[in-house]
C-alpha cells in the first residue's frame, strides 16, 4: 500500500502489488463517511477480471471542518486526478449504490471494445415508489419502454455507478473553468445548478435545481465532446449514453433498505 503526498482536506490512496501501475482505470467512490456493511462487502467482494490493473481515489470528508465536499465537488477532484494522472477510464461508485459482484468483468468488456465512452449501471431512485434513473428528456419522468437485462440508449444518466473515457473527461477537464474546491484547485467539469430569478412585471421570485450528473449529461451533448473526442458513432446518436441494465445495483439507505 504506497500512500500518495497528503494534501489540506484531502487525501487519497493508491492500492497496488509493488508493480507499475498501467492506469487503466480508476475507481472513484465520493464518500459522506459512512457506508452500510452491504455496500463494503459489494464493493470489496468483486470478481476482479484477467490481468487487471486498476487504482482507487476515496474522497474523505475532512473531520475537523464543519463543511462536507459537495457532489460536484468531488466528482471534479476525481476528475482531476484522473487526468493528472493520465488514466484511461473512471468508475464512479457512490458510497450508497450497492453494485453487483460481476460489475468489475461487464465494464472490462466496455474498456476492451472501447468504442462507448459513458456506460451506466442501473439503480432506482430513493423513494416509494423507486423509480428507475434512466431518462430520454427532461421534465417527462422516467423512461420505461424497456426490460430487464436490456442495453438501452438515454440522454441522461445518474453517476453513481458510471464508467467514463477518460479521454472524453480530459478533453472536457481543458475547457473548463478553474475553481477551488475543499482547498484544491480543479476544473468545473461538472456542476450543480442553482438559479434565482426576479421577475419584474410580477414581482415574483422564481427557483431552479438540478443535479450534476443530469448537468454533465447535457453538457456532453450541446457542446458535442463525443464528436469532438473522436466518439463518432456514438455522437449521431439521439440518446448517447448506455445503461447496461444487467448491472443492477442497489440504492442503499443508511438504515439498510435498498431501494
Amino acid at each position: 500500500m504506497k500512500p500518495s503526498k497528503q494534501k489540506k482536506n484531502y487525501r487519497s490512496e493508491i492500492v497496488d502489488s509493488l508493480l507499475p501501475i498501467q492506469k487503466r482505470i480508476c475507481v472513484a467512490i465520493p464518500y459522506t463517511g459512512v457506508v452500510r456493511v452491504e455496500w463494503m462487502k459489494a464493493r470489496y467482494g468483486q470478481v476482479i477480471p484477467v490481468n487487471w490493473s486498476v487504482a482507487e481515489l476515496a474522497q474523505y470528508v475532512d473531520t475537523f471542518s464543519p463543511l462536507h465536499y459537495s457532489v460536484e465537488d468531488a466528482r471534479n477532484i476525481s476528475v482531476d486526478y484522473v487526468v493528472r494522472e493520465g488514466f484511461e477510464w473512471l468508475l464512479f461508485i457512490d458510497h450508497d449504490v450497492v453494485i453487483p459482484p460481476d460489475t468489475f468483468i461487464k465494464i472490462n468488456n466496455y474498456m476492451g471494445e472501447g468504442d462507448i465512452p459513458v456506460v451506466s449501471g442501473l439503480y432506482n431512485a430513493k423513494g416509494n415508489p423507486p423509480e428507475p434513473l434512466l431518462f430520454r428528456g427532461r421534465g417527462n419522468s422516467w423512461y420505461r419502454n424497456w426490460k430487464a437485462g436490456d442495453k438501452v440508449w438515454v440522454d441522461g444518466i445518474p453517476m453513481g455507478c458510471t464508467l467514463i473515457s477518460g479521454k472524453l473527461l480530459a478533453a472536457m477537464s481543458e475547457a473548463s473553468e478553474e475553481y477551488m474546491a475543499g482547498g484544491l484547485r480543479v476544473r468545473r467539469v461538472f456542476h450543480t445548478p442553482q438559479k434565482v430569478r426576479f421577475d419584474s412585471q410580477t414581482g415574483a421570485y422564481s427557483a431552479f435545481g438540478g443535479t450534476e450528473d443530469l448537468w454533465w449529461c447535457d453538457r456532453v451533448i450541446k457542446e458535442k465532446w463525443l464528436h469532438k473526442t473522436g466518439f463518432k458513432k456514438v455522437a449521431s446518436k439521439k440518446y448517447p449514453f448506455l445503461v447496461d441494465t444487467s448491472i443492477n445495483c442497489g440504492h442503499i439507505d443508511l438504515n439498510g433498505r435498498i431501494y
